[in-house]
């Protein structure tokens, strides 16, 4: 039986790393997090045991250059990880157009033992082929480590979406078919151009991390159901498909509800909240 794993979650509210009130303001006002506040990670265990979930993906995101700061750093990612072992996998950011970006994956990689790469296009404005990135999908290839990308829609008015097009991903999936990308929130709204993603290249897989309307059951019955074919997660790419929520902005036990409801194989449902996770992590490779 494989871990239930949620791949997409920001960690801004726990209070290991919320002790600093300028640094909290930041980050709610660069995530649009406005409304909400710290908690002990304990609440974190207890929802998640009654959820059902294993391991939560910690992503943060640094804007330094742009913003002069981060929204959670890789080293409070360490933190957390330390803190919770048991809930918490982590992966590292960085700004593309830091001086020191190699430098500050390098030491994600093989000092802080960061376990992925998470880059959000939009909000920190680069083309997925910009030339300035071969260097840090490189480092990637070098180190075994996935990339998640934020990619369709954000709310945030400094997010383009043009930059966070699914298709923007397909010159780095054929450069680099080795490393393992995944196009997070599914792209939504662009989830044709997803599926195609996903469908015709071997390194590409997509999460669920969508921001859906009326209820995650009646979302993702709409998604998966009715706007994709009835059988495409059961017969195409059941095994490109992660569960992943947008956490704290959509509760994790929502979304697995959600793709819990779909009318799929217990099989492909199982390998959508965790086993393609497993593979995508390369928890897999002994």
């Amino acid at each position: 039986m494989s871990m239930v794993i949620d791949v997409h979650v920001h960690p801004g509210f726990y209070e290991k790393i919320s002790g600093d009130k300028e640094e909290l303001e930041f980050r709610k006002k660069q995530a649009h997090w406005d409304l909400m506040s710290p908690f002990p990670v304990e609440l974190t265990r207890t929802q998640m045991k009654f959820a059902h979930v294993d391991k939560l993906v910690l992503l943060p995101m640094d804007l330094t250059t742009s913003a002069g700061g981060w929204v959670v750093s890789n080293e409070q990612v360490c933190t957390m990880v330390q803190e919770a072992p048991d809930l918490f996998f982590g992966f590292a950011s960085v700004d593309p157009y830091r001086e020191d970006a190699l430098e500050v994956l390098e030491k994600a990689f093989k000092e802080q033992g960061l376990m992925g790469l998470y880059l959000n296009p939009s909000k920190q404005a680069f083309f997925p082929d910009d030339p300035m990135m071969d260097k840090i999908y490189e480092k990637c290839v070098e180190y075994n480590k996935p990339i998640i990308f934020s990619a369709g829609m954000s709310f945030c008015d400094d997010c383009l979406m043009k930059y966070g097009k699914p298709l923007n991903f397909e010159p780095v999936a054929i450069k680099y078919p080795e490393l393992r990308i995944c196009i997070g929130h599914m792209g939504w709204p662009f989830i044709y151009e997803t599926a195609a993603m996903i469908l015709k290249y071997p390194n590409v897989y997509a999460d669920t991390s969508m921001l859906y309307m009326d209820s995650p059951e009646q979302f993702m019955k709409d998604v998966f159901m009715n706007q994709f074919g009835r059988l495409w997660l059961d017969n195409d790419f059941g095994d490109k498909i992660m569960f992943g929520s947008n956490n704290p902005r959509f509760r994790t036990a929502r979304i697995k509800r959600g793709l819990e409801s779909l009318d799929i194989r217990p099989e492909t449902l199982e390998k959508i909240l965790g086993g393609n996770a497993e593979k995508f992590l390369g928890l897999e490779v002994k």
